[in-house]
């Protein structure tokens, strides 16, 4: 039997689930081709970085499940997923990744709306007469 890893990656209101097994190279994003998923060249460099950054582009087959968030929220929810899963494979590849800064899950998120305001900060007109 093939030997398959998993991992997750997040950002803002982005999930993906990463599945990796040996194969050739071909990374699919909700049962899509990433280049499809993704039209903007920026964020299929986003998803790819990991593999090139440990030069493992063509030994690995990706299936992608990605939720919530905005296309490029999930690119780099992608990259961290990838990133997670190339250092469960391999521990050697975990200084390389880790200098280039892609094993980091970025923490920002939306801030909540309060109450008494129009959304987190932004309040009511305010009439002094």
């Amino acid at each position: 039997m093939e030997k398959q890893k998993n991992g997750v990656g997040r950002r803002k209101e982005a999930v993906t689930r990463v599945f990796m097994s040996k194969g050739h190279g071909k990374i699919t994003v909700n049962d899509k081709d990433f280049k499809e998923y993704f039209s903007l060249v920026y964020l299929q460099n986003q998803v790819t970085r990991p593999l090139k950054t440990v030069a493992a582009l063509d030994k690995f087959d990706i299936v992608i499940n990605a939720t919530g968030g905005g296309v490029k929220g999930q690119a780099e929810s992608a990259m961290l997923g990838i990133s997670r899963v190339l250092v469960d494979f391999n521990s050697e590849y975990r200084p390389l990744l880790k200098a280039e800064g892609l094993l980091k899950r970025d923490p920002r998120s939306v801030e909540r709306k309060k109450f008494g305001h129009k959304k987190a900060r932004k309040s009511f007109q305010f009439s002094k007469r």
